[in-house]
């Protein structure tokens, strides 16, 4: 006759401060991880899956790996995720040192190195890249607030508005909004007019208001915009899915992929 005991509840021993501390800081790290963005894509690494671990030391040490969809993703995007990274973790209390390691990549050697060297983009390709990083970020930064202004007119047009009802609106005419909050930081990023008082449709180049005769052509510029930069995240999910099936939830389509765009009528 074998004897078994039986289960009884298990109580966890009370977190010590040292272990409170640990984790704490470890949630400021994800929390500082969700501010870097995908240049072309401009969504959180951690919404789409990029982060493929965190963990932070007792001694403040945080590491943090990320992982790409392909094997071949393009450097200079990886790079600007990885620096990101790198900055965003390094600036959270109680980080005494932050590394940020790309995996599963062929540059990944060259980008985690002069990540962490601080040595910018053209020391880290050296006789490879010819410029630094900041017009393709603030290139991105444009197809942004134009997809974020297709996202904010969209609901409007639907309701009737006309193209030249638009361009007469301010961010302050246009209810509060999740998708308002994005585009007004998206402007903000790119140091345009951002202030409620200022025009809902403008030139994500120069900031100037859109004139009366290109409205209709910046409208469905926008909505290209957007319509790409959602097929891209859609694509670029499934196969980072495909590349690691057991780490990565499947993520739901963008509502703006599954109906057709509103149709802005010309005035």
């Amino acid at each position: 006759m074998s004897s078994r005991t039986t289960d009884a509840p298990v109580t966890p021993a009370p977190a010590t401060p040292a272990s409170a501390g640990v984790a704490g800081v470890t949630g400021a790290v994800e929390a500082a991880l969700g501010t870097v963005r995908d240049p072309e894509l401009d969504e959180p690494i951690t919404t789409l899956g990029f982060v493929a671990s965190c963990t932070v030391s007792a001694g403040g040490r945080a590491q943090v790996r990320l992982r790409l969809p392909t094997y071949f993703c393009a450097p200079n995007f990886a790079f600007l995720m990885v620096a990101d990274a790198y900055d965003a973790v390094s600036a959270v209390p109680g980080v005494a040192a932050a590394e940020v390691i790309l995996d599963d990549h062929f540059a990944a050697d060259a980008i985690n190195a002069g990540v962490a060297a601080r040595a910018g983009f053209v020391a880290s390709f050296d006789g490879e890249a010819a410029a630094e990083l900041d017009e393709l970020r603030a290139m991105f930064l444009r197809k942004a607030v134009l997809a974020g202004t297709d996202l904010v007119c969209r609901p409007l047009a639907v309701l009737g508005r006309r193209p030249a009802e638009l361009a007469a609106m301010t961010l302050g005419d246009i209810p509060p909004s999740p998708e308002l909050a994005r585009l007004k930081r998206r402007r903000a990023d790119l140091g345009l007019p951002s202030g409620d008082g200022t025009p809902l449709l403008i030139d994500p180049a120069t900031g100037a208001p859109v004139a009366p005769d290109a409205i209709g052509l910046h409208l469905r510029r926008a909505s290209l915009t957007r319509t790409g930069i959602e097929a891209n995240t859609s694509i670029c999910s499934g196969m980072l899915r495909s590349r690691y099936p057991h780490a990565v939830p499947a993520q739901p389509t963008p509502p703006a992929l599954l109906t057709p765009p509103a149709t802005v009528i010309p005035p």
